[in-house]
């Protein structure tokens, strides 16, 4: 059976003012609607997850997104989410990208995207800003890896061995635990301690939600080692925007000012509350940047 796209998109739509006892009730986001409307017009909001999550990750960004104006998708990679793939279908990182790779292709000529990766999704939003540069009008990493374009993709995981599945600070992640076929890539999944290190300042609620949603996927870190450098004429031509979270006490904010000073970016925005989770832990923030992120880059 072919594999369907699993794609969640959100429109936009400005709600019409209800009446209430015959007198209009106030909208508080219509100021902020008009102005997104007037200038993402023809911009698409393109939200990635990380690694073992999914466009469900997504939901408090989403609708304030969306309640401001903005036309947002979504994505389910493949085998994440509710996409029908299982881990044991997954043979390359381009398999796992395949979801975002193709919403790209299909957008109609003169509409461009505004790519937000998440965590792993940086990478994700890095191969895609690489095939397709002049349908991305910008790509946003927050507390993302974000690889340069002299080194092989993988390079941001040497830094502090996160290629070593031994490392200590891999917690009680789980590698390896889903069968693939001989020299399919290593499975991954995150375990509790490692999900509360990265919900720390987000509310219970999310993390016990979350626990139940993760799926395997892996970091493919032997393919992307062994992948050439992303291009100058793609990948480093696209303007990028890096969202840094101080509180991140997975992805460390030392770790994530070392990509940010490895591969210099147009833009460095910080959310200091902000946990590894910032579209959960500050999600009115963090939807305010990317607001403002639009607006810049439209």
């Amino acid at each position: 059976m072919k594999n369907k796209l699993s794609t969640r998109s959100f429109t936009n739509r400005n709600p019409q003012p209800s009446q209430v006892s015959g007198r209009p009730k106030q909208n508080r986001f219509k100021a902020m609607a008009d102005d997104a409307a007037s200038n993402s017009t023809n911009l698409h909001i393109v939200l990635v997850h990380g690694a073992c999550h999914g466009a469900w990750s997504w939901h408090k960004l989403t609708t304030l997104l969306r309640s401001a104006g903005h036309r947002v998708a979504a994505l389910d990679l493949a085998a994440s989410g509710i996409d029908e793939r299982r881990f044991v279908d997954i043979r390359s990182f381009t398999d796992y990208n395949r979801p975002l790779l193709d919403f790209l292709e299909s957008l109609p000529s003169g509409e461009r995207a505004v790519l937000v990766g998440h965590s792993l999704g940086g990478i994700n939003i890095s191969f895609a800003m690489d095939k397709f540069p002049a349908k991305v009008a910008v790509g946003v990493f927050i507390t993302a890896f974000m690889p340069d374009s002299d080194h092989p993709p993988g390079h941001v995981y040497k830094r502090h061995n996160l290629d070593d599945p031994s490392n200590p600070f891999w917690l009680d992640t789980q590698f390896g635990s889903v069968r693939n076929e001989e020299n399919g890539p290593v499975s991954m999944l995150f375990g509790p301690n490692m999900m509360a290190n990265f919900y720390d300042h987000s509310p219970v609620q999310d993390l016990t939600l979350a626990m139940t949603l993760l799926r395997p996927i892996s970091m493919f870190a032997d393919e992307l080692l062994a992948s050439p450098p992303l291009s100058k004429s793609g990948y480093a031509s696209t303007a990028k925007v890096y969202i840094k979270c101080e509180k991140d006490i997975g992805l460390l904010a030392t770790y994530q000012q070392w990509m940010i000073e490895n591969n210099p970016v147009n833009e460095v925005k910080v959310i200091e509350e902000a946990d590894h989770m910032p579209m959960l832990s500050t999600p009115e923030e963090l939807s305010r940047i990317i607001s403002e992120i639009v607006k810049t880059y439209a």
